[in-house]
């Protein structure tokens, strides 16, 4: 996939069965800018391989077989960061209400102003690279802990329940030179430059503090 001074190029996924509505909307996205892949099914986009960059999906409702709200429920968990902007040419309320409750992020009807798509575009694609950075940051977050030994994960859970040296001393058995050695060798492995630092990112791994986990 190219890049654009470091970024990955946004795409904008479309899928709708008509054909005229898929090249008039490919047409639109690309006048505009923007990288359009499109499909005429669901399951023609469900064979697509993963794309890691910003993306959106713009979803008609009425597919055959597999129809917008199922492909929305299939894609929920494992696609956060997809936001989806379904069409329809004969939306109902009860459909709308059904399908903004499970996520999505704008719900146009058919014929709809050209410029309203793109604008809830742009906003969806900026979602998007947003929900990367946090996943991306996760990513390095756990990969730091991982690199802790058992001890220093110790040292660090006691360290963000604001226990004092001498006290996380006495909670390990071990004396207070030998935690403020796996202290700092914790604190290195994560990249914390201060304590709350370190609260929030043991609140972003979703640690438990000891004691509340079955052995």
């Amino acid at each position: 996939m190219s890049s654009n001074g470091g970024q990955l190029t946004p795409v904008v996924f479309v899928i709708d069965d008509d054909i005229s509505v898929r090249e008039a909307l490919e047409l639109l996205l690309r006048t505009a800018g923007l990288r359009a892949q499109v499909f005429a099914s669901a399951q023609e986009f469900l064979a697509h391989p993963r794309v890691f960059a910003p993306t959106c999906l713009v979803l008609d409702v009425s597919l055959p077989e597999v129809s917008g709200l199922d492909l929305q429920q299939r894609i929920a968990a494992e696609r956060a960061d997809m936001p989806i902007i379904f069409i329809t040419g004969h939306g109902d309320v009860p459909m709308t209400v059904k399908a903004m409750k499970a996520g999505a992020v704008e719900f146009l009807t058919k014929p709809f102003d050209d410029e309203a798509l793109l604008q809830a575009i742009r906003d969806a694609l900026e979602r998007s690279r947003q929900a990367l950075e946090v996943q991306s940051e996760l990513r390095i977050l756990h990969s730091r802990y991982l690199s802790l030994t058992r001890r220093e994960r110790e040292v660090m859970e006691l360290v963000v329940r604001g226990l004092l040296n001498k006290q996380i001393g006495g909670e390990l058995g071990i004396s207070e030179i030998t935690v403020k050695t796996h202290r700092g060798k914790m604190m290195l492995k994560m990249a914390a430059d201060s304590v709350p630092e370190l609260v929030t990112m043991a609140a972003k791994l979703q640690l438990q503090p000891p004691g509340s986990r079955k052995h």
